[in-house]
């Protein structure tokens, strides 16, 4: 028996509680599954497809992993049937807030880094989704507290250049009293290059002379981090 074919359903004409917008307005943001969230980005379907189901698609396409889709950059997002490049800036806008959300907020209860763990944990979320290399420095006062993370250098996919005189003028400007070194391999590969270790030996020596002293260099790859004090390289 053939059946008629009937088109999708709008989400206007989805009950009003199961309206994503309307469901988070009714029973709070945490009730709504990863496609409804980025439905709600997408704003708008096609002729043949919902946002929500866009977002379905969206999602397929990285195996459903969020920090896959935060790889995604605006070309490849626009490269889907509904994603202009205006909703597609606003889904990578909205994907780097949330990555940025919980660092450094409360500056009254400034975190100490007591370890190379933390401060791969306080600076990853900066460094997580890249495509290309950057140069960071976490800034610490006397009880090793973070003032503050600064971008020193952005690069390519092979390197990026990290000025000692941009790093430790940011050290005196915000009047730190020790720093750690912080950079990225988006090759996923964790060991340090000649490069690496020259630059390294470079700003410890400098730091001694400033009685700035660098702590430790860390390089991250993804999830996990090559620590330059915890392999006896400082």
């Amino acid at each position: 028996m053939c059946v008629p074919y009937q088109p999708l359903k709008k989400i206007k004409d989805w009950a009003e509680e199961d309206r994503p917008r309307e469901k988070l307005l009714q029973k709070g943001k945490s009730v709504l599954t990863e496609a409804e969230l980025l439905g709600i980005l997408v704003n708008a379907g096609t002729s043949g497809h919902t946002a929500v189901d866009i977002a379905r698609l969206i999602l397929k396409s990285v195996g459903n992993d969020l920090h896959q889709l935060s790889k995604l950059n605006v070309s490849e997002l626009a490269r889907f049937n509904g994603i202009g490049k205006a909703r597609a800036v606003t889904i990578v806008a909205a994907l780097e807030l949330g990555r940025r959300r919980r660092v450094f907020e409360d500056r009254d209860d400034l975190p100490v880094v007591s370890g190379s763990e933390l401060a791969f944990r306080l600076i990853s979320p900066h460094l997580l989704d890249l495509q290309h290399e950057e140069f960071w420095v976490l800034l610490l006062n006397r009880r090793n507290q973070v003032i503050r993370p600064v971008q020193v250098s952005v690069g390519g996919v092979a390197g990026t250049v990290a000025d000692p005189k941009i790093i430790f003028k940011h050290a005196l400007d915000n009047v730190s009293s020790s720093l750690i070194l912080v950079h990225n391999h988006p090759s996923g590969n964790l060991q340090p290059s000649e490069a690496d270790i020259h630059l390294t030996r470079k700003l410890r020596d400098a730091g001694r002379l400033l009685d700035l002293p660098v702590l430790d260099h860390l390089i991250v790859c993804g999830r996990k981090y090559f620590s330059f004090l915890d392999e006896g390289m400082m």
